[in-house]
């Protein structure tokens, strides 16, 4: 982990949070969750003590200014190609899953997107947890965040889980991804360095319900890519606003894929997340229309809810 920060801090588009910068990176950092919660862009720079109190206020608890941060994670600036600071990034001083790097926050600034700068510096986080033997990296977004959560799709980061809110992956283990729609139905593929593009999954309707299929190519890949395959085309289907939900059965048994998995899981997590941002009174625009179906019963003796954890913010960099 120490060296892969290292290896971070030694890149060529990162440049460490030095000694002196704590509150104008906390800016940052609260001008993304600004902007990623309640839709409304601020300059960082220009923040005002009376404007960040308000902004705090606003956001709650996710606002929240954590004193003595950098014991949690390591911080660097994102520079363009003229060294100056266009956006932020993240990684916390531990793993996540299966001995990730976790990345907390990422930034770039409005006027410095289209730029390719927060894909490089994802790809640099990457570059680094190779390179020290880790499995890549893992960061996570709300649902409501919808431009970051194309972005990351985009990318070709894997859907790992929903548990608190959206975990995404980019691993050694997992090809890129991408999908392909055709006679109404989407199709999941993967890149395969022989092949080029084979599809695993292909997701249809069948009156209002979906309607999922294997193909012979899924049946054959390796473990990884079985157990994210689903929950990766599950959230392409949200955000084309496509059925999560295979007949009344499945939603019945949704809680038993609240974490990952099968879509009907998604399917609940985005109700639950949806119902959390307007009691919250935050800015939420769905591409999703649930199936009207009754409330499936939880789980005996495992609560649903888990406690909200660090967002990422939109970086908005194609």
């Amino acid at each position: 982990m120490e060296r892969a920060q290292d290896r971070l801090a030694a890149g060529p588009r990162l440049r460490a949070a030095g000694p002196g910068e704590e509150r104008r990176f906390a800016l940052w950092d609260l001008a993304s969750l600004v902007e990623g919660e309640l839709g409304e862009p601020v300059d960082p720079d220009g923040l005002a003590p009376q404007a960040e109190r308000g902004w705090r206020e606003r956001l709650g608890e996710s606002g929240r200014e954590w004193p003595g941060g950098e014991l949690y994670r390591r911080r660097y600036w994102i520079q363009d190609d003229a060294g100056a600071v266009v956006g932020t990034v993240a990684v916390d001083n531990w793993t996540k899953g299966p001995s990730q790097l976790a990345v907390s926050s990422l930034y770039v600034t409005p006027a410095a997107r289209g730029r390719g700068l927060a894909a490089a510096a994802l790809d640099e986080v990457y570059a680094a947890a190779t390179a020290e033997g880790l499995p890549g990296f893992r960061l996570e977004a709300h649902w409501s965040w919808q431009p970051a959560v194309r972005y990351y799709l985009r990318r070709g980061l894997w859907v790992v889980g929903w548990k608190r809110s959206l975990s995404f992956a980019r691993m050694p283990q997992l090809p890129l991804h991408r999908v392909r729609e055709e006679d109404g139905r989407l199709f999941l593929l993967v890149a395969d360095r022989l092949r080029g593009w084979v599809p695993i999954l292909t997701a249809g309707q069948e009156g209002r319900w979906l309607r999922l299929d294997e193909t012979a190519d899924y049946r054959g890949c390796d473990g990884w890519v079985h157990e994210y395959a689903r929950s990766t085309l599950a959230l392409y289907l949200a955000l084309a606003g496509r059925p999560l939900v295979r007949g009344p059965q499945w939603w019945a048994e949704a809680w038993r894929w609240s974490d990952a998995g099968e879509p009907e899981g998604l399917a609940y997590r985005i109700e639950e997340f949806e119902r959390a941002a307007r009691t919250a009174g935050r800015r939420m625009v769905s591409p999703y229309r649930p199936v009207p179906l009754p409330d499936p019963a939880p789980p005996p003796s495992s609560p649903l809810s888990s406690p909200p954890s660090p967002q990422l913010a939109d970086s908005g960099d194609g």
